[in-house]
């Protein structure tokens, strides 16, 4: 039984709601906003264990496993995850016999940016960072907010959600990243919009670039009138987007970001230096970060943007606040598989290797991600091992993918990361099909279908005489939607075992 989004509850103290797949990263965020709001939170899931437990446990919350003994009477709603089915879950069937009002997690979110003055970032490529930008940057203002991002991030306090002096009945700021998967982000009540980027992909559901753009369209136009689209001009198919969302509703303030962009948010690209990667952004002068990238430098400056536009929706002069807005940027230091560095870690000839694991999964999002780190980490031989996911995506973009390691040293690529709604004996393309494409464009690519082969490839190059040429030292990469994560990990026991 759907819940109308009116007939969710405003005021959640006391209410209690049961998550099945609880240990979700969307699902655990939702899980820390009720929480937060005071609603009483059971859930469950598989026995594995994530690294969403460690939240569900600072929260006093443990998963139970799948049981129709879970839904007692004591429940009033239930949120679900999509991977689960009210035909097959045992939760989910005593939810339906009991006639307990159940909300997917889409839906649930949808409800919950009704009750607040909600913002929502959309994009192929950057949601998740512009999304903890944005949140660490609101840590330091004077609003009373709350964000939602799809993985842990590190300046929430290793959580995926920030709250900041919220309060029942008074007007909040709500920021959550929104998906454009099978038109997820539909569900969500915008007043403002980020739109970070727009390309083909998930070409199981939006066969062509048009399908895709078509509902960024649709999403953009569900904000009222006067509402804020705030666009990276330097993306050919967010101004795209923008341009035909814009001509449909007229009355939508399109507020452009970057390099190409005119304006406040005009922005120009600065030295690499220290650690930090300067720009200038027009309204609010030099800013700086602490992530690699010219791709992160851009989601910083749509976060400054939307900020500086809550202030004013707030009443306030960003100006004001510019120390504030700077100092929040500062302050981000990534998160959960975004650039995040897992483990420091030296070979038998002194050299330091950094372990790096990226969710980067999409052609551009490699490019930029690994142009980011040749220029962050000059002196560094970079590896990269990768994954590909999904088959569909593989075969549509097969030479976008090919062509997207330049910058690295070294290319190990692994068997295809399948989505269970694949046919896999259908499939096109496999990892070694990448691998020979990926020869085309590259000296060093080397096809390691298993972990244990990649661990084996990259653990010999680590340990290789590199001469003077990368003084540094090295950085691994795991890059990937799938979990080849594991392959770093396998090196660093590998050469702590050769040390010993």
């Amino acid at each position: 039984m759907s819940v109308e989004k009116q007939k969710f509850p405003t005021d959640f103290k006391g209410v209690h709601i049961h998550f099945v797949g609880i240990k979700g990263t969307g699902m655990v965020a939702l899980v820390e906003i009720l929480h937060a709001r005071g609603a009483v939170i059971t859930g469950s899931d598989v026995s594995e264990r994530f690294y969403t437990d460690e939240i569900l446990e600072k929260l006093g919350i443990q998963a139970l496993s799948f049981s129709e003994k879970n839904i007692t009477d004591s429940v009033q709603y239930v949120i679900y995850s999509s991977a689960y089915s009210p035909e097959k879950n045992p939760d989910l069937k005593q939810t339906v016999k009991k006639s307990i009002p159940m909300l997917l997690y889409t839906e649930a979110l949808g409800a919950i940016s009704n009750t607040a003055y909600s913002c929502g970032i959309c994009g192929v490529h950057g949601k998740t960072t512009t999304t903890g930008l944005t949140g660490t940057v609101l840590k330091y203002l004077d609003l009373p907010s709350q964000v939602l991002a799809g993985s842990i991030i590190s300046s929430f306090g290793n959580s995926c959600t920030m709250t900041k002096n919220c309060l029942p009945g008074k007007k909040n700021y709500f920021v959550a990243e929104t998906c454009e998967y099978q038109r997820h982000f539909m569900s969500f009540c915008p007043q403002k919009i980020i739109l970070t980027s727009v390309e083909s992909d998930h070409q199981d559901y939006y066969p062509t670039y048009e399908d895709i753009r078509n509902a960024f369209i649709d999403y953009i136009c569900k904000l009222p009138k006067g509402g804020q689209l705030i666009y990276c001009a330097d993306d050919k198919g967010a101004v795209e987007t923008a341009g035909m969302a814009h001509d449909r509703r007229p009355d939508i303030q399109c507020i452009p970001y970057g390099e190409n962009a005119d304006g406040d948010y005009k922005l120009t690209f600065g030295k690499v230096e220290g650690g930090r990667h300067f720009f200038t952004v027009q309204a609010l002068g030099q800013c700086a970060i602490c992530v690699p990238g010219n791709h992160n430098v851009r989601n910083a400056a749509a976060a400054l943007a939307l900020a500086s536009e809550l202030l004013k929706t707030d009443g306030k002069n960003p100006s004001d606040y510019a120390e504030n807005l700077k100092s929040g940027l500062l302050a981000f230091a990534g998160g959960k598989r975004r650039s995040e560095i897992v483990g420091r870690i030296k070979n038998k000839r002194g050299q330091e290797i950094i372990f790096i694991d990226d969710y980067g999964h999409h052609p551009t999002a490699i490019k930029t991600t690994i142009a980011g780190y040749r220029e962050f980490y000059k002196k560094h031989r970079i590896i990269v091992d990768f994954m590909s996911h999904t088959y569909t995506r593989t075969a549509a973009l097969l030479e976008e993918f090919a062509s997207s390691f330049s910058d690295a040293d070294d290319v190990i690529l692994n068997k295809i990361y399948g989505s269970a709604r694949e046919d896999a004996s259908c499939a096109k393309v496999t990892g070694e099909t990448l691998a020979e494409h990926t020869k085309k464009y590259h000296d060093s690519v080397h096809y390691c279908a298993e972990f244990e082969q990649a661990a084996e490839e990259g653990f010999r190059q680590l340990c290789c005489d590199s001469g003077n040429e990368y003084p540094d030292g090295f950085l691994f990469v795991t890059m990937g939607a799938g979990d080849n994560w594991k392959v770093g990990k396998l090196i660093m026991e590998k050469l702590r075992s050769s040390e010993s």
